[in-house]
């Protein structure tokens, strides 16, 4: 049977879905259980994420220059790795041959590789499937890309709950080797693409401050503190709100799965079965964010709690493949890769930012963290409606 490269692609950013998810599931009680506050326990991530910040974007001026095939694997490989580095110091102190007092650092260590060189598969994923696809269809082949990372978050707690059974090293050696098996895919499947050869000029090279980039990034921006804020505080919501609850672990991976899948449903609804146009998908997401975060604030209740996290997910569903495709509509064939890039480099800007800005806030009270959120949101919806460059792309 023959398997093809956009496939394997898919499979790639699956199996890094399966880390992330499972990775922010088992950190936050383990956190706790060591002593560590709140903030320290986002620290590991926000410095993953500042990493992941820092590289992104070369990494997607690497694919225009080096091929997508070769930073796809690469960032597969180091993805990989950043699981082994994970699992072995826990492994190590779980063995006394290692003090605990290390253990942090160690685990800091871990996530760093995979924000430095687990960067590299996204970018180049998504640059690829501009290079292949038309205008019309690009919004429905990156909602196919998301919606495979988002399903490998779906599986990974659940795989990894299962797996724990047999030991807590299992999870993070079966992922690493499906991340070897998607690299392997990919460098016997994917052929370059016939692309523009032309150097690109000074007048044609973008950047940050770029007319075709920067509205798309700064949306990401707040987008992205919205979405970090949540994923990072919903181990401890759960935990101060719902402690009554017997088995806190399995809550807190079913709020992921609930998540997720909403957002895959959201997807598959609102970009292929009945396809909106980006602004349209941009708005309306936007919408029932605001609306699920004051939700989520005012009634603390864990029935209007899960419907909040249902909602939520279709908002992402919508907003996210909307604001992917209409930043690769604004550029030129040959910038397809550092616009990804770009794009790669602000998506973590809210796991860098939220120890600082949500997690403080959280620790005030927690509803006045979605409060923010939801007013954050609202700030999305005016800046779509002043800015021209997010409007016109999005009218595709």
């Amino acid at each position: 049977m023959h398997i093809s490269a956009s496939s394997w692609l898919k499979f790639g950013l699956f199996t890094v879905g399966l880390g992330q998810s499972f990775v922010f599931v088992l950190v936050p009680p383990l956190a706790r259980d060591l002593g560590l506050t709140e903030i320290q326990t986002s620290s590991i991530f926000a410095i993953s994420a500042m990493a992941w910040a820092l590289t992104s974007a070369y990494w997607g001026r690497a694919s225009d220059k080096y091929g997508r095939r070769n930073i796809a694997i690469l960032g597969l490989i180091g993805y990989a790795v950043s699981l082994i580095a994970l699992i072995t110091p826990l492994f190590l102190v779980e063995q006394n041959f290692l003090s605990v007092t290390l253990l942090f650092p160690a685990l800091v260590l871990g996530r760093l590789i995979n924000g430095l060189v687990g960067s590299a598969t996204r970018p180049a994923s998504f640059a690829y499937v501009a290079d292949t696809s038309s205008e019309e269809k690009r919004t429905v082949k990156f909602a196919r890309l998301e919606s495979s990372f988002l399903l490998g978050t779906v599986v990974g707690p659940l795989l990894g709950g299962f797996l724990f059974l047999i030991s807590n090293e299992t999870p993070f050696y079966l992922f690493s080797f499906f991340a070897l098996i998607a690299a392997i895919g990919i460098y016997k499947e994917l052929r370059p693409v016939n692309k523009i050869k032309e150097k690109t000029s000074e007048n044609n090279r973008i950047s940050w401050y770029s007319k075709s980039i920067y509205p798309f990034l700064v949306f990401a921006a707040i987008l992205s503190l919205c979405q970090a804020s949540l994923i990072q505080s919903i181990g401890f919501y759960i935990t101060d709100l719902f402690g009554n609850f017997e088995n806190l672990p399995t809550l807190i991976s079913m709020t992921f799965a609930l998540l997720s899948i909403s957002t895959i449903v959201s997807q598959y609804i609102f970009t292929d079965a009945f396809p909106m146009k980006n602004i349209s998908l941009l708005t309306v997401g936007s919408f029932l964010l605001v609306f699920s975060y004051f939700t989520m604030a005012f009634f603390q209740s864990i029935s209007f709690y899960y419907l909040s996290i249902m909602i939520l997910g279709l908002g992402f569903g919508m907003t996210r493949p909307a604001l992917s495709s209409s930043l690769s509509l604004a550029q030129s064939p040959e910038n397809q890769g550092s616009a990804a890039g770009y794009l790669g480099s602000v998506i973590p800007i809210g796991h860098m930012t939220t120890p600082f800005i949500a997690m403080p806030i959280y620790a005030i009270n927690p509803a006045y963290l979605y409060y923010f959120s939801s007013i954050l949101c609202i700030c999305l919806i005016l800046f779509i409606i002043v800015n021209p460059t997010i409007r016109k792309s999005g009218l595709i």
